[in-house]
């Protein structure tokens, strides 16, 4: 059996992703270690995700450690990863998919609905803050970095009245206690790619290729594929207004997806369905673009990334 080296951010659920995996090879009977990797997203707290114009800033760092041999597999959440990786790198395998929505958090309030006008709510996701403009104008949004624990302690401490968190992170480190809805894509749709982990190797290692094919699950390579086609499409990555969620049923792929301007006062939806991933994404994301979606990301690019201050 191999001895493989996973490379993993820090923090508390990049390091539960990571065990996670480890635990799985390790049923395979393969040695395993993880290395933790700081990342440029790790540095830069101080400044809204947004606001950071720096392409896979919460992977690249594991790429260069992955190029260099210092690790043999990355695990990353598949939002992270930007749709376009290095052409020496590959995603070998898309794990079985978490729960892809997004959740309403608060100490005080059992609902979005119940929220008193003005209410101070924490995201710094533009694509969050987009919808829950559309939905409540008169919400107070204020920005909100650090891990899981972070946010929760600060929603505790009352600084927010609500948080807006993905469903699979809380459900993965067992920290559903804030949870008071969970929101339906056709009001908050998800980011591409959310409650699915990508695992990333070099392309010319056919070893661990053949080690980790195991953990590939078809309908979250099928689902996470066409979402990422469509963001790919539209030109976004990470930190734009776009949302996509695909779903697989009776064998076939449905799409719904949303781009929208950061202060809500332009949502543009669109769904399609069909058999081919990457045909249905292109689809969908070219009649987002036709329909304005190009004038809305054109304003965000514009105005919205800055050059990251340096850590």
């Amino acid at each position: 059996m191999a001895r493989l080296r996973i490379g993993s951010r820090g923090s508390q659920l990049a390091l539960w992703q990571a065990n996670h995996i480890k635990a799985l090879l390790e049923q395979r009977g393969h040695q395993v270690e993880i290395e933790v990797i700081k990342t440029t997203g790790d540095r830069i707290t101080d400044v809204a995700l947004a606001q950071v114009g720096t392409k896979g800033m919460f992977t690249k760092e594991i790429e260069e450690a992955l190029s260099a041999q210092q690790v043999d597999l990355a695990v990353h959440s598949l939002k992270d990863l930007p749709t376009e990786i290095p052409a020496a790198f590959e995603i070998a395998a898309v794990t079985s998919r978490e729960d892809a929505r997004d959740v309403f958090c608060s100490q005080k309030y059992g609902s979005m609905k119940e929220l008193p006008n003005r209410a101070r709510v924490g995201t710094s996701s533009l694509r969050r803050q987009a919808q829950l403009k559309a939905l409540r104008p008169d919400l107070d949004i204020h920005p909100l970095r650090g891990n899981v624990d972070t946010r929760l302690r600060k929603l505790a401490a009352g600084d927010y009245d609500a948080v807006i968190l993905a469903a699979a992170g809380l459900n993965r480190l067992g920290k559903r206690e804030f949870i008071r809805q969970v929101l339906s894509p056709k009001l908050m749709c998800p980011a591409a790619g959310q409650g699915a982990l990508a695992i990333e190797i070099r392309k010319d290692d056919a070893g661990v290729r053949r080690h980790i094919v195991f953990l590939d699950n078809d309908a979250a390579r099928r689902t996470t594929s066409c979402e990422r086609a469509l963001l790919n499409q539209m030109g976004g990555g990470c930190q734009v207004p776009i949302g996509a969620l695909a779903e697989v049923v009776n064998g076939r792929l449905f799409l719904e997806a949303v781009v929208a301007r950061p202060d809500g006062a332009k949502v543009l939806r669109e769904s399609g369905e069909g058999d081919d991933p990457v045909q249905l994404g292109e689809l969908v994301g070219e009649a987002l673009l036709r329909r304005g979606g190009d004038a809305i990301l054109r304003e965000v690019y514009g105005k919205a990334i800055v050059a990251p201050q340096q850590p």
